[in-house]
């Protein structure tokens, strides 16, 4: 399982995202404290706080996945 945190902070940004990941044929999941929602749920999105970043997480290994998505992930220090 992959997991990082991501910054999907506008109304283009969460359509831009939720087409990639969306395309992807594995379970994703973003997590914001207690909520846990399906990744690929345009309209689960909108229902986060989306101007600070949220976990997602990805069941499988494929790193290629990160690539697709690497102009949301945030690294938090």
């Amino acid at each position: 399982m992959l997991s990082t945190k991501v910054l999907i902070d506008s109304i283009d940004k969460v359509k831009e995202f939720s087409a990639i990941i969306s395309k992807e044929n594995v379970d994703c999941e973003l997590i914001e404290g207690v909520h846990i929602l399906d990744a690929k749920s345009i309209m689960g999105i909108f229902s986060m706080d989306i101007k600070k970043p949220i976990e997602l997480k990805i069941h499988s290994d494929d790193k290629e996945i990160l690539n697709k998505i690497k102009e949301f992930i945030v690294n938090e220090n």
